[in-house]
């Protein structure tokens, strides 16, 4: 006596493998459009300018000639800036991890009495790479490098290299 084709093995298993290739194209979907990529640009082009703007302000650094000699212990920041700037002025530095967002620190920093810029984080960084940009508060000059962390001694931040 013949079986029901139900009850065979072939059927199913011809059934089966285009329904995971479905589930899996529903699921790959799900994931595609639930969280949004950080790295696509909706205005590209504005995104453009203001690079163009940032190498503007590199090269504003590389003519006053900046050198900053920066010092992180016991989460402590401390920067001293050699070069044709301004007296006092403020600056604001941005401690950019490569891949943790969340991690990412942004300090504005005034001088003391001896001219040295100092301020405490509130989380310490974690060691590894960062990319460390230090600039003027106005906006007029930027220093720029990648780092590792831990440093055991200052290191010497050179606009235009």
């Amino acid at each position: 006596m013949q079986r029901h084709w139900y009850q065979q093995f072939w059927p199913w298993f011809l059934i089966v493998l285009p329904l995971c290739a479905v589930s899996a194209s529903l699921y790959t979907f799900y994931l595609a459009s639930s969280g949004a990529d950080s790295m696509v640009v909706d205005d590209y082009y504005k995104k453009g300018r203001a690079y163009n703007k940032d190498l503007t302000e590199l090269k504003r650094a590389a003519e006053l000639k900046m050198l900053a000699h920066l010092s992180y212990q016991d989460e402590q920041v401390t920067i001293k800036l050699d070069g044709a700037h301004k007296a006092g002025e403020g600056i604001r530095v941005n401690f950019t991890h490569p891949t943790l967002e969340k991690e990412d620190h942004l300090l504005f920093m005034t001088t003391d009495a001896s001219g040295v810029y100092r301020a405490r984080l509130d989380t310490p960084l974690i060691d590894g790479p960062w990319n460390l940009q230090i600039e003027a508060a106005d906006g007029t000059w930027r220093i720029q490098k990648r780092i590792n962390l831990p440093i055991s001694e200052p290191l010497l931040i050179n606009a235009g290299s």
